[in-house]
Order: C-alpha cells, then structure tokens, then sequence
C-alpha cells in the first residue's frame, strides 16, 4: 500500500533554492511518564525519524509507519492507523514546484488524507498531532507569525496544507496542528544536508539573502511534539521553530563555519536568481505565544542547535 508520494523528502532552499529551556529527560521524568501506544505516519521520512527514536527513548511503544504500511488517503487505513492511543502524521507530499502542476495530487495527500485520519481518531477516541508548515502563510510579514495569524498561502503547497489544518481542526478540535519550517537533521535531504555537499563540489555557493526564518532541526521537533502529549497540552495550533530568525544565505554561513570551513565562500544573492515555479515566503518567522502560555519548553536558539547537530551532518556527507 502507498502512503503518498514524496512524503519522505523535506523542503530545503535548493529545492526552491527570554524564556528558553531545553529540556532533558531525566530518569524519574521517565519513570513517570504513562506509556502510550503511538502510530507516527511518515515514520521513514526525516521528521519521522526524530519521532520515532524520542517517542521510543520515552518509553512509548512506537509503531513506525511508512508509505508501504498504510494510505492516509485510504478510509479503511486510517480507520486501522487510529487503533492507537496517539497519531503523528509526519506524511504529506512536500515536493513544492510539483504541487504547482499537481495541485490535485497533493490536496489528496495534504487535506483529504488528514480529514479521512482525523475523522479515524475521533472515532476510535485517539488523540492527532498534525504537522504543518510555515507556508501556509503568504510570508508578507514583518514580525513573528502568531498561531491564530489568517493563513494566506499563495503556493499550491502552501493551500493544500492550509486545507489540511482546516480539515483536522473541522473533524478532530480536540487535535494538535504543530507547524514548523526551514527544518533539517540527520536522516533525510535537506536544505543544510545539500549545502555541506555542494562545499565539496564547489569553490563558492551563491544563496538568497533575502528570506528570513528558522533553521530548526527535527529533533528539537520531535521533542516539542513529544512534550505535548507527555503534558497532555492544551489542543490547539502550536508553532515548532527555533528561536532567532536568520537569512538562508546567514544559514549557510554558519553551516561552513561550524564545519570548519571558510565562509567567505558563500556569497549572498536574491530570490529572483533562483526563479522557481512556486513562490516562497520572503519572512517565515514563527512566534511562540500559545506554547508559552500552555508552559511547553521552547525550541532552543537556532545557532546553538545547528552547532549541536553539525556533526551528523557532516558526519552523513562525509
């Protein structure tokens, strides 16, 4: 059976082109926590990945579901899928230019797939956590985007997600929709992942300057996911970034320094060198407020995370 397609490859830049604590588990925290039956969709994909091993490193028992396991879009799937305490949908089709010439494909994948798992979830009594993306906004922004901020996308990705939150939240409100962007870690192709490898191939690498985000890695993701259903938070929209904001041509500097590499050899240049069929957001930058006020630990810096994960990055382009 298919899961969807495209469901393992995450949105990077080359396909287009203080109240902080990050918490530890200790052993009595584990100790303590209820062990859940979990199902994560998309359980192969890079996010998926990060789920798995920090759902499992609590203690869960997790069930690792990839796109030959089961199909969201299916109604006897997800009706199987939801026999669980706990569903992550990490699937969804993410190949950003392509949902421009397949808008339909990917509302099959990104919002009737969601509405069919969330419809499952409310029956069987389980509880959903749905990721989604900053784009489901329209970038214009100046400052941080809050969770309850009017979704406006203006890609075919972008709508397709959008319908996807709406259909959870119609089906499920007792559901989590956690959005979160410029995400990258070991384990899959990412925006961070093709930089480090182009800086073996190329004696300079030109990258825009002028969109703004969070480089946010998947296992700050996973833990933030995590946190929300060990917490039993709030249900609600949740947004799961890093905190700081930066360039992606300001990303890939940082990524050449802490891989001991001269950053001079990035070179800044714009978003109309890099013509795509999509747009992309020119500010996805995330706020934080709701996760906040329900008392979940935040994401860490962006920089001190990307130092904290450079290694197997380097490690896996080696």
């Amino acid at each position: 059976m298919r899961l969807c397609r495209g469901l393992d490859r995450p949105i990077g830049l080359l396909d287009v082109t203080s109240h902080i604590s990050h918490k530890r588990d200790t052993a009595w925290e584990l100790d303590s926590l209820p062990v859940m039956t979990v199902a994560v969709l998309g359980g192969a994909g890079m996010l998926g990945q990060a789920l798995v091993a920090t759902l499992d490193g609590r203690g869960h028992e997790v069930r690792s579901l990839a796109r030959a396991d089961a199909d969201i879009t299916r109604e006897q799937d997800c009706r199987r899928v939801a026999a669980v305490e706990v569903v992550v949908n990490a699937a969804a089709f993410t190949r950003v230019d392509d949902a421009e010439a397949g808008e339909g494909e990917a509302f099959t994948v990104n919002a009737v797939g969601p509405a069919l798992l969330a419809r499952a979830c409310a029956r069987s009594g389980a509880r959903l956590v749905q990721i989604s993306t900053d784009y489901v906004f329209d970038g214009s922004a100046t400052t941080p985007y809050a969770e309850d901020a009017p979704m406006r996308p203006r890609s075919a990705y972008g709508r397709t997600k959008a319908a996807g939150e709406w259909a959870v939240r119609a089906e499920l409100p007792s559901a989590y929709v956690v959005r979160t962007a410029w995400l990258y870690g070991p384990g899959g192709g990412s925006f961070a992942s093709t930089i480090l490898r182009l800086a073996g191939e190329r004696q300079t690498l030109s990258v825009v300057d002028d969109q703004r985000g969070q480089p946010t890695t998947t296992r700050d993701v996973a833990r933030f996911v995590a946190d929300l259903v060990d917490q039993d938070a709030p249900p609600g929209t949740y947004h799961a970034t890093s905190e700081g904001e930066t360039t992606w041509f300001g990303f890939a500097r940082a990524l050449f320094e802490d891989a001991g590499l001269d950053p001079e050899r990035v070179r800044p240049t714009d978003t109309a060198s890099f013509p795509r069929p999509a747009p992309r957001p020119a500010y996805s930058v995330l706020g934080h407020d709701r996760s906040v006020a329900a008392g979940v630990d935040l994401l860490p810096p962006w920089r001190q995370a990307l130092s904290e994960t450079v290694r197997d990055l380097v490690g896996r382009n080696a």
